[in-house]
């Protein structure tokens, strides 16, 4: 099989980048020092249980700085392998819509100020988007390629439940309807691995996602860090990791259920190696990608093929 998408069977974000904006594009993450309702006792207290201390903006900016310092510093970083880029300004760090409209007006302004962004991500729940906060996102999507991110992690209820998410599928669907009104691209987040979750389960919150206007999907494998609630079902026996082989298997299946124009921002995720319990093998990253690649070429897998319309 031909790859549509240069050296990749699958929809890249880079590729997709590259081809939007025509020059590599790099990624600025961003903390602009909100909260989350399932944390500050608004839903619960203590998050969904696999959220680290930083609210899942472990590699994002430092929030005791401004968001103009956080660009500059990470910006700096990354200039020592790439000498030239555009950037994507990424709210990350805990629930980017999560604050007043003039509050976020004015780290949103920030950030796409900021010389070479031409686009603006915010990572945020689907419970957080009121009205006038889905108004001030339109209105920056009609000034910049925007999208929102939404934390997913899976289609089941019951896993939600579990993980301490704080909303049912219900709320998302409710979200995902409003974006798609305002044209606002939404790239949704999914977790493999979660507690009592078996590959038949994770699959089916692919098939759900894949039947939906989404635009891109980060594909996540579940890293168990210090200092999350999640380390006490782990020391309950609650918990049980995937093996690599698993996991490659279980991407590799999700690839050819995706429809092809649907973007993949990422197949499996970071987090910090002196915060990892495990698995301990997802911190050998590029041997990851590398055996996904290996198993979609050995198949022929590609994006798409057993997509059902």
């Amino acid at each position: 099989m031909k790859s549509l998408w240069n050296d990749k069977r699958y929809h890249s974000l880079n590729y997709f980048l590259r081809n939007k904006f025509g020059s590599k594009v790099f990624k600025i993450s961003l903390d602009g020092g909100f909260s989350c309702p399932n944390r500050d006792g608004t839903i619960n207290s203590s998050g969904c249980l696999f959220c680290s201390e930083r609210g899942s903006g472990d590699f994002a900016g430092n929030r005791i700085f401004p968001i103009t310092k956080q660009f500059e510093d990470i910006k700096i970083m990354m200039s020592k392998k790439w000498k030239s880029g555009k950037y994507i300004a990424y709210f990350q760090a805990y629930t980017n819509t999560y604050a007043s409209v003039a509050v976020l007006r004015e780290k949103y302004e920030e950030a796409v100020f900021q010389e070479g962004v031409v686009a603006l991500a915010i990572a945020t729940r689907p419970d957080c988007l009121e009205d006038d906060v889905l108004d001030l996102i339109e209105e920056y999507s009609n000034r910049v390629y925007t999208w929102v991110e939404l934390g997913l992690q899976t289609s089941s209820d019951e896993s939600a439940k579990i993980i301490n998410r704080g909303y049912k599928l219900c709320k998302f669907e409710e979200a995902l309807i409003q974006l798609n009104k305002r044209n606002i691209d939404v790239v949704v987040h999914t977790i493999f691995g979660l507690p009592g979750e078996s590959s038949s389960d994770m699959l089916k919150t692919i098939e759900y996602v894949s039947h939906k206007n989404i635009k891109g999907i980060k594909l996540h494998l579940l890293h168990l860090m210090e200092n999350t609630p999640m380390v006490e079902l782990y020391k309950q026996k609650k918990l049980k990791f995937l093996k690599q082989d698993e996991y490659v298997d279980i991407i590799c299946k999700t690839i050819t259920m995706l429809p092809p124009n649907m973007v993949i921002h990422r197949l499996t995720g970071d987090a910090p190696r002196d915060l990892l319990i495990g698995p301990m093998w997802s911190l050998k990253k590029w041997e990851v990608l590398n055996a996904i690649d290996n198993k979609l070429k050995e198949l022929d897998l590609y994006q798409g093929k057993n997509f059902i319309v």
